[in-house]
């Protein structure tokens, strides 16, 4: 038997074993594959705190043949379930007497397999339960001196199970009930108190690995975000979670099971913790920390979350191009530097911009390229167009950024129509698709820009129990946070917020100087069902004049993309 491990605070345990409802069923079927095999019966048991709740069993139809082996297994021949019902039937009766409920299964794998399957088959959804496997867990508390085997019929008689398991359901459920009875009993010595203590038991954990649970005992049980430490006080790991200490407490107890993770928890000297009012602090905290630390462990230090920015050149013949660092008058930010060209080369395109790379002068003495020859460029390289004329594209290109007009997008929206006058389909949906991207980059930078103008903005939403959290926004970014709770009156919690909220200086670009993505994460808290605006320094409103329009043309555009790609 294995060694006792450390018991378990009180206000560690979680949802107490004796207070969890267990289903414990069993499954007969014609064969071993989910889906081409059926099942004949259902057999389970509901448990709570060692009494028995109800009982379910019936026969199920499985709408073909039982082979002779199964018959001689089981005793369950077609006669038996002829005018049985057949599963889409069944179903429902079992999910509802399971539901909220731990299932429980010996080799459960097997049973929930053909459960699954037979709810995606018949348009059921699959509630998702906790499950627990009796053969997993089993292994996990005996050992090879203890049992010979690990199969139903052995465990039921090591246990001295009152009912012994036959390949019927209703038995065999019966017999996992006190198998699972008597590992709880084993259990209790080692610390397993809890349905969360169950799970977390469950998956291989190294001794080294649950001996470090104590780095989490300091923390509260409050939403925030956690720092994991290593031996020189580098942060090897940023997260966040609504429950400091029952979320770090998961790396030592083996629900975590990447590997990367679990070499991290080896190097780990100290968990820091740091309390949040709300889930978007501990958001935008989290979003900071990791810019501040790029602990080697998170992915997204390993692939940043880059932006990128498409801006005007400042020359006599300006020309698009993508930069990483913002400057007043660009538009993004996009994700990728593949995405921002894209959208620069069809504004271009749009606007009648040059794309070439070549520095102008203001005296051009160049040579036409082929793009000149074709109609596509006006060749101000080779003085075929004064800056004078082309100064209206770069016009064109900021009134569009800024939200005055939408002229480059109907010109590229007319170019596609063109093509497909002209039955050029396949062009033109490449560059429908091209104008997609570009309009939800214009609609995305009007939004981001809109909020990053506001000087100070105050906003509400319910926490779930009459509450309300609140959030400082000052130029796009998380000035203060906090919570009224239930019964507390809000407006004086506003104003302290107020008055201990972060000074923010706006900074050049289009943002203010805010980060783009912590922007956008308060931009998607705003726009949430239920928040509410408390007070704002100016109005929150966007271009009156930008892409709200171009709305209905994007759905089309997307569902026409989606079909064509369904249809190949």
């Amino acid at each position: 038997m294995h060694a006792a491990q450390d018991q378990l605070t009180f206000d560690e345990l979680g949802t107490p074993l004796k207070d969890t409802t267990f289903v414990v069923f069993d499954l007969e079927t014609t064969g071993t594959r989910p889906g081409p095999d059926g099942i004949t019966e259902i057999g389970a048991v509901k448990v709570r705190g060692g009494q028995v709740l109800g009982e379910f069993a019936t026969l199920v139809n499985p709408g073909m043949p039982i082979p002779p082996q199964i018959v001689a297994l089981t005793g369950i021949t077609g006669a038996m379930v002829y005018e049985a019902p057949p599963v889409e039937e069944v179903l429902p009766a079992f999910l509802e007497f399971a539901r909220g409920a731990v299932l429980v299964a010996h080799n459960a794998p097997f049973d929930t397999g053909f459960l699954r399957a037979a709810c995606l088959e018949y348009g059921y959804p699959w509630p998702k339960p906790a499950v627990v496997c009796t053969v997993k867990l089993a292994r996990r508390v005996l050992t090879r001196q203890d049992t010979p085997s690990f199969r139903l019929g052995a465990l039921a008689a090591l246990f001295g199970a009152s009912t012994t398991p036959d390949h019927r359901a209703l038995h065999d459920a019966r017999a996992t009930v006190d198998v699972l009875h008597s590992l709880f009993e084993l259990l209790g010595p080692l610390g397993v108190h809890s349905l969360e203590e169950l799970v977390d038991y469950l998956p291989e954990v190294t001794p080294a690995q649950r001996s470090k649970r104590g780095m989490a005992s300091h923390l509260p049980e409050l939403p925030g975000v956690y720092l994991f430490r290593g031996p020189n006080e580098e942060v090897l790991y940023v997260g966040t979670t609504g429950n400091l200490r029952r979320r770090v407490r998961q790396y030592f107890t083996g629900s975590e099971s990447r590997g990367r993770i679990r070499e991290m928890v080896a190097l780990a000297q100290r968990v820091d913790g740091i309390e949040c009012s709300h889930a978007l602090e501990a958001q935008v905290r989290e979003l900071r920390l990791l810019a501040a630390h790029k602990p080697s462990y998170n992915r997204r230090s390993k692939n940043p979350r880059k932006a990128w920015w498409v801006a005007l050149t400042e020359e006599a013949f300006p020309r698009l191009s993508v930069v990483r660092l913002p400057k007043d008058g660009a538009l993004g930010p996009f994700t990728s530097q593949a995405i921002a060209k894209l959208a620069a080369d069809t504004l271009a395109g749009a606007s009648g911009l040059r794309t070439c790379t070549q520095r102008i002068s203001a005296a051009p003495s160049g040579k036409p390229c082929a793009l000149a020859e074709i109609g596509r460029c006006k060749a101000p390289c080779a003085g075929w167009q004064s800056a004078d004329e082309y100064s209206p594209s770069v016009h064109a290109v900021t009134s569009l950024i800024r939200g005055h007009d939408t002229v480059p997008l109907e010109s590229a929206l007319r170019q596609l129509e063109e093509l497909a006058a002209a039955e050029h389909f396949e062009q033109a949906a490449r560059r429908r698709d091209e104008l997609a991207i570009l309009v939800r980059a214009v609609g995305k930078a009007h939004r981001l820009t809109a909020l990053a103008a506001i000087p100070e903005l105050v906003a509400a939403a319910p926490d779930g129990s009459r509450g309300w959290e609140f959030a400082v926004i000052r130029h796009g970014r998380l000035a203060s946070a906090g919570v009224a709770r239930r019964g507390v009156p809000p407006m004086p919690v506003v104003d302290a917020l107020v008055a201990s909220a972060e000074t923010v200086t706006p900074e050049p670009g289009p943002l203010y100087g805010a980060p783009a993505e912590e922007t956008a994460l308060l931009l998607r808290w705003l726009t949430r069902p239920g928040v509410r605006l408390v007070r704002t320094a100016v109005p929150w409103a966007e271009p009156a004049r930008g892409v709200g329009g171009w709305q209905g043309w994007l759905e089309r555009a997307s569902n026409a993309a989606a079909l064509e790609q369904a249809t190949g």
